[in-house]
């Protein structure tokens, strides 16, 4: 995104950037940067979380929580069980909102600022997944044995940090 020059609405070469959106000094023209949104789920069964190995960059191989971006019209609650099903082809859950953190998403050759709204999932059942879209594996991992550090993102990092001191 830094490195927009031309405006979207009137073409000009005059699109300058401030911290929070690009202005067109041509036409006047402002295009807001904002957060994208994006929903993760710490999936507990006994004492154990799930957590998912990326298939995809950015960083391919780390672990990561079950969760993506959420879609135009789409509730946060919504999108999580979309994921949820699409990765993990698991369904019919009951999320719990346990906080938000903000991140940020290298992707191409943009950098996308997010905010990660995360909940909690308690299953009485293990039930029957497969990992499948941009999920490569799964694990489970006990509580204690947790390792934060090997999740890829910082703010999946911040909250299962978190999670380990309130749950």
């Amino acid at each position: 995104m830094e490195s927009m020059k031309f405006c979207p609405k009137c073409g000009q070469a005059s699109f300058m950037p401030s911290p929070k959106s690009f202005s067109c000094e041509e036409c006047g023209f402002t295009l807001f940067i904002n957060a994208v949104a994006a929903v993760a789920a710490i999936i507990q069964y006994d004492d154990s979380i799930l957590a998912t190995v990326r298939a995809e960059d950015p960083d391919a191989g780390k672990l990561d929580l079950p969760g993506g971006f959420v879609d135009h019209g789409e509730t946060a609650e919504q999108a999580l069980r979309r994921e949820l099903e699409e990765e993990l082809n698991l369904k019919e859950i009951m999320p719990s909102y346990f906080g938000t953190y903000p991140n940020i998403y290298p992707y191409g050759s943009v950098t996308y600022h997010t905010l990660d709204l995360i909940f909690t999932v308690k299953l009485r059942t293990m039930p029957d997944i497969t990992p499948a879209d941009d999920v490569a594996s799964i694990k489970w991992i006990k509580k204690s044995h947790l390792e934060i550090q090997q999740f890829a993102f910082s703010s999946i990092r911040a909250a299962l940090s978190e999670f380990t001191k309130t749950a």
